[in-house]
């Protein structure tokens, strides 16, 4: 089946919108009609919400998963392409992230997991250009010229963080790290600026915006540090937890288990390319009016819609003054990711850094395709903005420029990309805050309003903004929600 998001690119076919994936739903629905009674309402079907709607049905729970797009996966999905997947969203997965690994043995797939990145042949170097000044260098002084520069400023109070923010589920635990969430990376390079070379400074910059998909100014340091944190406190947790392994069949292979597992309960009934605009909390139950008008009601409903989308949504009666300031204040990730499939072999083993003078400003050898030529994937951000759909010429050759210390620029055979900034149903890609959101409106964001529980990986506690994080809240509110109706069953009965 081929989903309606996505773009790809090729010699032949030129840019072409929608492509294949196993997470596309067919048949669309089974909701036989809209007067059916359930017990909860999930709206959205990402990592969360298919979580909260997977949980709650094996409980016993008669859900209803309405979902705007034609697929699962939300921010998280990948394609399938000649029998290779591209991952168009959230990508890498490590048991040092405890939700995922949880169900990933709950599926048996741990075994089904491989390497993103293989020194092992090829090339075998890290380019790093800074404008027009270009630097290669073996892997292994790649890795020391960014341990110099991460240890410089991450060491905020003499063991890189470890006092500061000791216990990284408890976000605010000290008052010191709260009053972090005040600076931004920006202001904490400039304080460093001088210790740091200039190889430094543009491999540091470019590893931040990498994490944040938005610009210096606007990228909490807090939110960085909580990152570093949750990943031991050192750059080799970081590259092992967040970029070293993938699914051997892509994101939607593991997404699809949920979605199985929960149909198998036989108290499913889904309905996809559904958006949802209107939500109404009448006391007793919560009523839910979709786009196309179709309205359908619960006793609780677990909305899972990303905080710059949750504004296209209107409640009944009105949210909170604080969580609509959340709202309003949104996060700032409009990273940019583009796979690249390059007649290259050689370059499995390469990386390189493009910045800041270039579109696509990170990138590294994630694959070999069934034709043998090199997947590379490549990020950008904030920092140069860039909608790659609308000029392919340009994102062609800021794929290039990415290769600008290569004897001969690889032939690009393909590109194949998802625009997050202007998908409507995210509004940019995983949850990155601003300075300030999290220390004001963290509590917010996760409080209910009346019988309708908020859930996502943005504000989840621990891997926030990861496919971790979204399975923890998925988790959290189910518990929730049946502990509640099962009281209630009891007390009627």
């Amino acid at each position: 089946m081929t989903s309606r998001d996505g773009f790809t690119w090729t010699h032949a076919s030129g840019l072409t919108a929608g492509v294949p994936s196993i997470g596309v739903i067919d048949p669309p629905t089974n909701v036989p009609n809209s007067d059916a009674s359930y017990d909860v309402i999930v709206v959205g079907a990402g990592y969360c919400g298919l979580t909260a709607a997977r949980n709650a049905a094996a409980e016993g729970l008669k859900v209803l998963l309405l979902e705007g797009r034609d697929r699962i996966g939300g921010r998280s999905w990948s394609s399938n392409i000649g029998g290779y997947p591209f991952e168009m969203g959230g990508t890498w997965v490590h048991w040092g992230q405890s939700n995922t690994w949880r169900e990933m043995t709950r599926y048996q797939m741990m075994n089904e997991v491989e390497r993103s990145f293989d020194f092992s042949h090829g090339v075998n170097h890290y380019e790093l250009n800074i404008t027009k000044q270009g630097y290669t260098m073996s892997h292994e002084k790649e890795d020391e010229l960014l341990i110099s520069a991460l240890n410089k400023f991450t060491n905020i109070d003499g063991v890189y963080g470890r006092d500061t923010i000791p216990l990284p589920y408890d976000t605010f635990h000290t008052a010191a790290a709260k009053d972090l969430d005040n600076l931004s990376a920006q202001d904490r390079i400039n304080s460093i600026a001088p210790s740091l070379s200039p190889q430094e400074r543009a491999a540091l910059e470019s590893f931040v915006l990498l994490c944040s998909g938005a610009t210096l100014i606007t990228t909490s340091f807090h939110e960085f540090m909580h990152w570093w944190a949750m990943c031991g406190y050192t750059y080799a947790g970081c590259i092992d937890m967040l970029i070293s392994w993938k699914f051997k069949n892509g994101q939607s292979s593991f997404a699809i288990r949920f979605f199985q597992e929960a149909l198998a309960t036989k108290r499913l009934a889904y309905a996809f390319n559904t958006p949802v605009n209107h939500i109404r909390d009448i006391g007793a139950a919560v009523e839910i009016t979709t786009r196309a008008g179709t309205r359908y009601t619960a006793a609780r409903l677990i909305c899972t819609v990303p905080l710059n989308v949750l504004g296209d949504v209107t409640f009944d009666p009105h949210l909170s003054a604080s969580k609509r300031a959340a709202i309003a204040t949104g996060h700032v990730n409009q990273c940019v990711k583009v796979h690249a499939e390059l007649a290259n072999r050689d370059l499995r083993s390469w990386t390189g850094v493009a910045y800041p003078h270039n579109e696509l400003m990170y990138a590294i050898g994630d694959g070999t395709t069934p034709a043998g030529n090199t997947h590379v994937v490549c990020f950008g951000g904030g920092n140069k903005p860039i909608d790659p759909e609308v000029d392919i010429d340009a994102t062609k050759r800021a794929v290039s420029n990415m290769f600008a210390q290569q004897d001969e620029t690889p032939q690009i055979e393909r590109l194949v990309f998802h625009n997050w900034s202007n998908d409507e149903f995210a509004k940019g890609a995983w949850f990155f805050p601003a300075p300030g959101l999290l220390a004001n409106h963290l509590e917010d964001m996760r409080e209910r309003h009346g019988n309708v529980l908020f859930a996502s990986s943005d504000w989840a506690l621990g891997w926030r903004s990861f496919i971790d994080g979204a399975i923890e809240e998925g988790t959290r509110v189910a518990y929730e929600v049946g502990k509640e109706l099962v009281e209630l069953r009891n007390v009627k009965g």
